[in-house]
């Protein structure tokens, strides 16, 4: 038997799928929405699909049980407290599923969702009584454990769900043999915790050495230690929430409609009564030219998560792409369930050549220009910018340029009118991913003299600038840092 783990970094997820030789059959678990690399693979491997489990109702994706269901014919297995409008096999504390020499053993491990479960794997031709491994979904992380503050459900609290995962925790996994191997559905960069390691597999003895959140502690203290400093999750993932327990239209399905080519007269068009378009580019090439009014978010970073904190599922999508990733941009839309989109502009943003009246750019700005400007030395420019840095309370209270404002990126539409408007505006972020979705959102509001600083704060750190803390010193005053300083 094999487990082979698929990791998909832009959503920081986990799948996987276990083979038997003997009986040519597999299981798929926890899979993303588009599905084509496990039937490639169990085809070249001559297996059959015929089980496919959710650990959980995943909030950051929409998983792909619907789509081997369809393609493969996969019957569909949940947790017994898991309420679906499909048809499934709900599995209990016990229960199990066998093929040659795999045994599927369920836990029932709530805490970050009501239904969750976790998987014992046992190699039967090795042990039938020692588990080979443990899939815990969302229950344990490696470093970490599932938030249980992040979808209560109707009737049951935060408060409940934190009681459920410590004893999901202290009476079930911990007590698992120490070198069963620990695979998780999310690793580092993922909201559904806090400090999940980059690390893809572990072991239970591990875990009880290194993760935080597995040491002896009381009850209180558990509960505490798991829901402090979370970070904010995106409104979509209620939605996922939800659509992962409906019968719903499949990811071809969804395609077939949204993945179409249109004109640039077409494009105006739906912009025009409300549509939302989304360049996909990379924050340089955008910055170097746009359509007046595209919010960029970039392919090359977490631009689903960012795409789905940033738009509506209420209204079209047009794509502006690099010609040849327009399907890429539009199939990621459809991984966390955002399938309103009306279609992509064919041809990029070469429609626009003889369309100057159209295009907007974004100026950037490096570290030592910005220190210039804020210190009043290039007068030649203007008066000095209000910086807005677009990271997290956390990420700016660890560090940030003297005298910026911190308005998360998420709540930079909101705040909008906290920004002076008779001053120019100099966004960033810790890299440049961010200040560049900023800086276009900005302009879509109105904003005309938006700069993007280059590198974001890590330049700024880079240059040798001075940055401050909001870590108070003895009479309250802000401390000032430089790069190197502990």
């Amino acid at each position: 038997m094999k487990i082979q783990q698929y990791y998909l970094a832009c959503l920081s997820h986990a799948s996987y799928m276990i083979t038997d030789e003997k009986s040519k059959t597999a299981a798929v678990v926890d899979p993303q929405r588009d599905i084509d690399q496990y039937l490639a693979d169990a085809k070249a491997g001559g297996y059959t699909i015929k089980h496919v489990f959710l650990t959980h109702f995943h909030a950051d994706f929409i998983a792909g049980h619907i789509e081997l269901r369809d393609k493969a014919g996969a019957t569909i297995h949940l947790g017994n407290r898991a309420q679906a409008e499909f048809a499934c096999v709900h599995m209990k504390e016990g229960d199990t599923v066998e093929f040659g020499d795999v045994r599927l053993e369920i836990l029932e491990t709530p805490g970050h969702t009501p239904e969750g479960i976790s998987i014992l794997v046992y190699d039967l031709a090795t042990s039938s009584t020692t588990p080979l491994a443990v899939l815990t979904g969302d229950t344990l992380f490696i470093g970490d454990v599932g938030r249980p503050d992040l979808l209560a459900s109707i009737g049951v609290t935060a408060d409940e769900l934190a009681d459920m995962l410590y004893d999901s925790i202290t009476e079930k996994l911990v007590k698992l043999p120490e070198a069963t191997l620990v695979y998780p559905a999310h690793g580092a960069g993922s909201m559904c915790g806090k400090s999940l390691s980059k690390e893809t597999v572990s072991t239970i003895g591990e875990q009880k050495k290194f993760n935080y959140a597995l040491q002896p502690m009381s009850r209180a203290a558990f509960k505490k230690i798991v829901t402090a400093d979370q970070p904010e999750a995106p409104e979509y993932f209620v939605h996922d929430a939800i659509l992962n327990r409906q019968e719903r239209a499949s990811l071809a399905e969804s395609m077939a409609t949204s993945f179409k080519g249109l004109t640039l007269a077409d494009v105006l068009s739906l912009q025009a009564s409300g549509a939302q378009i989304l360049d996909v580019r990379d924050g340089l090439d955008f910055e170097g030219g746009h359509l007046k009014g595209a919010l960029n978010i970039a392919l090359n970073g977490k631009y689903a998560t960012w795409a789905g904190s940033m738009l509506s599922r209420d209204r079209p999508i047009v794509v502006i792409a690099e010609e040849g990733g327009e399907e890429e941009a539009v199939m990621r839309l459809g991984r966390i369930g955002f399938d309103n989109v009306g279609g992509y502009l064919t041809g990029g943003m070469s429609a626009l050549s003889n369309r100057d009246d159209l295009v907007e750019r974004t100026p950037r700005i490096t570290a030592p220009a910005l220190a210039e400007w804020l210190s009043g030395t290039r007068r030649d420019i203007g008066h000095a910018p209000t910086v807005v840095d677009v990271r997290s309370e956390a990420e700016y209270a660890g560090g940030h340029i003297a005298g910026s404002s911190n308005i998360p990126l998420t709540h930079l539409a909101a705040r909008f009118g906290e920004i002076p408007a008779d001053r120019p505006v100099a966004v960033h972020c810790e890299g440049g991913y961010r200040s560049a979705i900023a800086a276009s959102l900005l302009q879509q509001l109105g904003r005309q003299d938006v700069h993007d600083l280059v590198g974001g704060y890590k330049a700024w750190l880079t240059t040798s600038l001075p940055a401050s803390s909001s870590s108070p010193l003895a009479d309250g005053e802000p401390t000032t840092l430089h790069p190197g300083t502990p």
